[in-house]
């Protein structure tokens, strides 16, 4: 089992919405820990070693990366989907 770590940048931006949607997302993310590359995730690349992908919940898109020796599913970042692919 995994167990999913927020960056700051994503856990502000999780404190924005409002609590039905936070919650929504933050269950999807929960799923990450039994299975931290579903089917419906794409593998966009690789950062320092470790792969990055991107999840889709709904009109957002969260970008994260799993790093396998650590367990650890680090969600980088979370946002609308024209925002999260700019840095």
């Amino acid at each position: 089992m995994y167990s999913v770590e927020l960056s700051q940048r994503a856990q502000k931006f999780l404190e924005k919405l409002d609590n039905h949607l936070r919650e929504r997302i933050e269950e999807r993310l929960r799923k990450l820990e039994e299975n931290p590359v579903p089917k419906d995730v794409k593998f966009i690349d690789r950062a320092n070693g470790y792969k990055v992908f991107r999840y889709r919940i709904g009109d957002y898109r969260t970008l994260y990366k799993v790093k396998e020796s650590e367990k650890i599913v680090l969600i980088a970042k979370i946002d609308k989907r024209p925002r999260v692919y700019s840095k």
